[in-house]
């Protein structure tokens, strides 16, 4: 066993890691990462949580079937071992869609306050999981994990933030 818990890298678990883990938490990524700013913005620009909540199950949405897509068509499997593309195409897409719809929920909170008090808090939770799930399947250090995904975030954060400024001035 690794220091991960996760035994020594195997064929079998290569392979799951490949087709199932490594699209899952692509997905994941992608979608807490990229709806983050078109959410916020509108948010920051409007200060209306239930416009902030269409927008953001608006992009949870489309970008979870783009994901899908895209993923299900970059290639067979056949070359690369990466599995059937339909099934990889489903997992990055809905790992995309709840990485997405999660900070999205809080903005059927009526208030702007709570609304964004609330989506800055399940935003760090989500951090937090992406950093875990990174060291526990791929073994990486848990704080290099958690810097890359909140440098990540930090960075959307703030041009949305400028944006969604910007377009409330």
């Amino acid at each position: 066993m690794t220091r991960a818990g996760i035994p020594p890298a195997t064929t079998g678990n290569q392979s799951f890691l490949l087709k199932r883990i490594q699209p899952a938490l692509s997905g994941l990524m992608d979608g807490s990462l990229s709806t983050l700013a078109p959410i916020f913005a509108v948010m920051l620009a409007t200060h209306h949580p239930l416009t902030a909540f269409y927008t953001g199950a608006a992009t949870a949405l489309g970008a979870g079937v783009s994901m899908a897509f895209s993923e299900g068509l970059s290639d067979t499997g056949d070359l690369t071992g990466r599995g059937r593309p339909v099934l990889r195409g489903a997992i990055t897409g809905g790992g995309t869609f709840a990485g997405g719809i999660f900070h999205t929920l809080p903005f059927l909170i009526p208030g702007y306050s709570a609304a964004i008090t609330v989506a800055i808090s399940v935003v760090a939770v989500e951090l937090l999981t992406l950093a875990w799930l990174r060291h526990k399947f791929f073994q990486t250090s848990f704080a290099r994990s958690f810097l890359a995904v909140a440098v990540g975030g930090a960075i959307i954060a703030s041009l949305s933030g400028v944006l969604g400024v910007l377009a409330a001035g």
